[in-house]
């Protein structure tokens, strides 16, 4: 019994030495005072997403939960009002596998509030299907549904300035590869799934860098951030036979979603932060992104073939 007992004593020691050691997560900051400015954060229901308004209405800002179910995202809303003791934090429904549930959301969001700040895209998929529209699930969710919002909402965030945009990556960015003849369709090979994946994340970051390139003056700046490995709903759609391999690693090294969510925050809501417009944040702080991510054609090319694909 002694050894047993002994043996379960070394396995939580190691445990606890690589969870805390591997995550590496930054430390948390000195909260910013947001009363006055409004927020939306896509997927705000779970994971880094409720995390991150958590955090928002904790320093004062109305905030948007734009996110796909109704019950979650009006839970979602109601447990951080009490949390916080801040009112003014709401549910709306946003579905990004569906272009024309952004276009409603975007409406919507015009009509009823007179202000934004804070563009949080944050909410991503990892697999699936197609969608509606005839595009990859992860490619509309991660990139094109994101791409259309944050465009649709642009003249807000320009009339309330100065602002911000985050959009959320990841390091998969280094994997991805975007071929623009076909872009939207899942990619071909045993690998299909891991590869759209990455390659919306890529779409994430020059995405960002462009945005920066044409709001140049506008006093509305963009950032895309790695939040890390953080232990999250992304993989609800991986493949069954893939879950078994995920999980164990998400429980045993990833970060939870408060520390997941600490790049976005910085770059959400740290100053100074603005001749940095259109990096890529990991850790809050600067990192340079892989060479395809740093081309300005491609970042252009993607653009505007993501303008033609939801029909701007």
């Amino acid at each position: 019994m002694g050894w047993v007992l002994l043996g379960v004593g070394l396995l939580l020691a190691c445990y606890t030495l690589l969870r805390h050691g591997l995550r590496q997560a930054p430390p948390p900051r000195a909260r910013p005072v947001l009363r006055g400015r409004t927020a939306i954060v896509t997927g705000g229901s779970g994971g880094i997403g409720a995390a991150t308004a958590l955090e928002l209405a904790r320093c004062g800002a109305r905030v948007v939960l734009a996110t796909r179910s109704a019950p979650r995202g009006e839970a979602a809303a109601h447990r951080i009002r009490t949390e916080t003791g801040n009112a003014e934090v709401r549910f709306m429904q946003l579905d990004l596998a569906s272009l024309r549930s952004v276009r409603a959301f975007a409406s919507a969001f015009l009509r009823q509030e007179p202000q934004l700040h804070l563009l949080i895209n944050n909410a991503g998929v990892s697999a699936g299907g197609m969608t509606e529209d005839g595009f990859s699930l992860p490619f509309q969710v991660n990139h094109l549904g994101h791409f259309l919002l944050t465009q649709l909402l642009l003249e807000r965030l320009q009339s309330c300035a100065p602002s911000r945009v985050v959009i959320v990556a990841s390091s998969a960015h280094c994997a991805g590869h975007l071929c623009l003849d076909t872009l939207g369709r899942p990619p071909p090979g045993l690998l299909s799934t891991f590869q759209d994946y990455c390659d919306s994340k890529l779409a994430n970051v020059l995405h960002a860098r462009e945005l920066a390139t044409r709001l140049q003056g506008t006093q509305v700046t963009c950032y895309a951030v790695h939040p890390g490995f953080v232990n999250t709903e992304l993989f609800r759609y991986a493949p069954l036979w893939l879950k078994p391999l995920i999980l164990p690693l998400a429980w045993l090294f990833f970060r939870d979603a408060a520390e997941g969510s600490q790049t976005s925050l910085y770059c959400a809501t740290h100053e100074g932060l603005e001749c940095y417009s259109g990096r890529y944040f990991t850790n809050c702080g600067l990192q340079e992104p892989w060479p395809p991510a740093r081309d300005d054609r491609l970042a252009r090319a993607l653009w505007e073939a993501s303008e033609r694909l939801v029909g701007l």
